[in-house]
């Protein structure tokens, strides 16, 4: 099995186990953190909006950084701003202070825009027959993540005096770890890097592949972001427990990483436009799902299908954008869709409890219709174009 006999991939794997788990353990933790510490309660969520900022402001440099002093020192880069991260919050915790809090979501931030570039590098570690294995393999690294990191943020939660001390300072010591993994990685050659700027992403903007495989990524992150966020406020409405709401997230968890095992063969096999516009039906399962019932069932059902349609498409995206860009040209070309990733995760957040505070759940599913529509707009002459080749 590659993920066994490529030490790249293993140690890209448990990266990204290590950060899942520091994400988790965040999003498990910050906003209850932020009531506590917040001088008003509508600034709860600052720190998380912190982060995603963090992320928006990381990713692009860290992508070119990356273009031309390779990924290892890049990815050790990020994964230090976890640990710098982890460690101002535990400190902001430990002494009740809403700024310094703050102020460490926005390496925590950075450190998960660097690890957003993990299966990019996946896919310089294999051979062309490989690639969507690879990236595949790499994300599928969350499965761990989603089994391990509810019990640890549990545990970290009360481990020390002050609570939540522990949790923050668990994040850094993950963050940690990924430091020593990236250090072990392998570097290939480093190729020259292209010119940066506008200019050279408006070029690469111009191809057909390019254009398809960040819209695949961004249009199916934007998406689970949005209704992911949505679904446990969806769930309350309808007077379903927390006990229920938590088996349906640990579902839609399971549906985002444990499929990667099952897409990466796909892609190899089918091709990424194929496999694109498989995720995008399957999404578009999913909103039917949730349109058609407010039980549990459909929760559960609708959230396992939509962490299944986010793999599908981040796989096929990510593998469609390195066939349509040249070595040197990688750094523009994958930070430009890290961007979109960011930027659409950010509309999201933000969007999804205003859209079903005012609309409803079920405005927040239809608003998923043409969203899918457009991706299947632009990836189906693609396929068709590949096809009568």
């Amino acid at each position: 099995m590659l993920l066994l006999r490529n030490k790249s991939i293993a140690l890209l794997f448990a990266g990204q186990a290590l950060y899942w788990s520091c994400s988790m353990i965040g999003i498990t933790l910050t906003a209850l953190v932020g009531l506590q510490l917040a001088p008003l309660n509508v600034l709860a969520t600052l720190p998380l909006a912190l982060l995603v900022l963090g992320n928006l402001l990381a990713v692009q440099p860290l992508s070119l950084f990356m273009q031309r002093h390779s990924r290892r020192p890049g990815l050790m880069l990020g994964a230090s701003c976890g640990v710098a991260g982890g460690l101002l919050s535990a400190l902001g915790v430990w002494l009740g202070d809403f700024a310094i809090l703050c102020l460490g979501a926005l390496p925590l931030g950075a450190y998960q825009a660097s690890a957003m570039y993990y299966r990019f590098a996946a896919l310089e570690a294999v051979d062309e027959a490989h690639k969507g294995r690879a990236t595949a393999y790499v994300i599928g690294g969350g499965v761990l993540a989603a089994l391990l990191a509810p019990t640890l943020a549990l545990w970290s939660q009360n481990a020390l005096g002050t609570p939540f001390v522990g949790a923050y300072l668990l994040i850094a010591g993950l963050a940690c770890c990924a430091v020593v993994l990236m250090a072990r990685l392998r570097e290939g050659a480093l190729p020259a890097p292209a010119s940066g700027g506008l200019a050279a992403m408006t070029m690469l903007l111009r191809r057909p592949l390019l254009r398809a495989a960040i819209a695949t990524t961004a249009v199916g992150h934007g998406l689970m972001i949005l209704v992911m966020n949505a679904t446990p406020l969806a769930m309350q409405s309808c007077g379903l427990s927390l006990e229920a709401g938590a088996q349906v997230i640990q579902w839609h968890m399971l549906g985002m990483f444990l499929p990667a095992f099952v897409a990466g063969p796909l892609v190899d096999r089918l091709g990424s436009l194929n496999v694109a516009v498989l995720g995008s039906l399957i999404l578009l399962v999913s909103a039917s799902i949730a349109l058609s019932g407010l039980g549990q069932g459909h929760f559960l059902a609708s959230s396992f299908l939509l962490g299944l349609g986010w793999n599908l498409m981040l796989v096929a995206g990510t593998t469609l954008l390195a066939a349509g860009h040249s070595e040197a040209e990688r750094g523009n070309a994958q930070g430009m869709m890290e961007l979109g990733n960011g930027t659409v995760a950010a509309v999201g957040s933000f969007a999804s409890g205003a859209l079903i505070g005012t609309f409803g759940w079920g405005a927040v599913n239809l608003g998923m219709l043409p969203l899918l529509g457009l991706v299947l707009l632009i990836v189906l002459p693609l396929r068709r174009l590949a096809f009568a080749r």
